[in-house]
């Protein structure tokens, strides 16, 4: 080892042995800058935390075993840190670029502040820049990673929600209930289905499901299987189910996958479908005036 390898050496270890009690109130400033104020993600007394948080986590980063390792618990508890920093900010309106450019201010204002509590030049010391540099460059990919799961988190939230509304199950009368499905029918889809189907009959006692397939352009083997289980678990409930709506392209898809809808009971329309399940329940529907 020459002379500058071992001072550069002998400088990260100083950093590792440095006193960070005091650093608190130095690192304020990044957290101020990109969220509070205006950004108005943070409040004063939250910053003050997170910066006092930090104090106590660097310090035990620096002086655990082996800060060489991102594998320490010391660590972890530093990552810990920024994946729950990262999940309030976003869930507060912030972005990546806040987290980002935070991130970065607080690197710069960890050591100059280490530095000035210590009275030593680590922002001198390539070795020291380089150290830092790296643990909050994996830091960050901790955060962009913290980001895109919210992000996929926040999609699927989304797309479940639209999906439940564009199945909207409702009560024609005491018992009967209508389901019409529109658009594509896919798997993930009719499992949706199934589930909001059978939790709405175990909870509101009904007898008679009509499923009108009108608004539903394409089916494939898979969905028609789907179908028949939901059909088939409908009846296992104890209500029967009634399919309106089918369509010629469905019928000749239906046929020609060699589905058996022998035990489903049909009929053309919604309206027939309905009547049929009135007639079900004991129901008659007639004209006001009795004709």
């Amino acid at each position: 080892m020459n002379a500058q390898s071992q001072k550069v050496s002998e400088r990260v270890g100083q950093l590792f042995q440095a006193d960070v009690n005091g650093i608190a109130k130095h690192i304020e400033e990044p957290a101020r800058a990109y969220f509070g104020g205006s950004h108005g993600l943070l409040d004063d007394t939250e910053i003050t935390e997170i910066s006092f948080e930090l104090e106590h986590l660097f310090g035990e980063f620096l002086g655990c075993e082996d800060p060489l390792s991102t594998e320490s618990p010391a660590y972890e508890a530093l990552q810990g840190f920024f994946v729950n920093l990262a999940k309030k900010i976003l869930s507060r309106g912030g972005d990546i670029d806040n987290l980002v450019r935070y991130t970065q201010s607080l690197q710069r204002a960890l050591i100059a502040a280490v530095e000035e509590v210590n009275d030593i030049p680590f922002t001198r010391s390539r070795s020291v820049l380089a150290f830092v540099s790296e643990r909050f460059t994996e830091l960050m990919l901790v955060i962009f990673r913290t980001y895109l799961n919210q992000k996929d988190a926040t999609i699927q939230a989304q797309e479940d929600e639209l999906r439940e509304k564009a199945t909207p199950i409702t009560e024609i009368w005491q018992g009967v209930i209508a389901l019409p499905l529109i658009g594509t029918l896919d798997s993930s889809r009719a499992m949706l289905i199934m589930d909001s189907l059978l939790n709405r009959i175990a909870n509101h006692k009904v007898k008679v499901v009509v499923m009108d397939l009108t608004g539903v352009g394409s089916i494939d083997s898979q969905v028609s299987h789907h179908l028949i289980h939901m059909v088939r678990a409908v009846k296992l409930m104890g209500a029967e189910a009634v399919l309106t709506g089918i369509s010629p392209e469905i019928a000749r898809a239906l046929t020609q996958l060699e589905i058996d809808l022998g035990e489903v009971r049909t009929r053309s329309n919604l309206a027939d479908g309905l009547s049929d399940a009135f007639q079900h329940i004991g129901v008659k529907v007639v004209p006001i005036d009795g004709s």
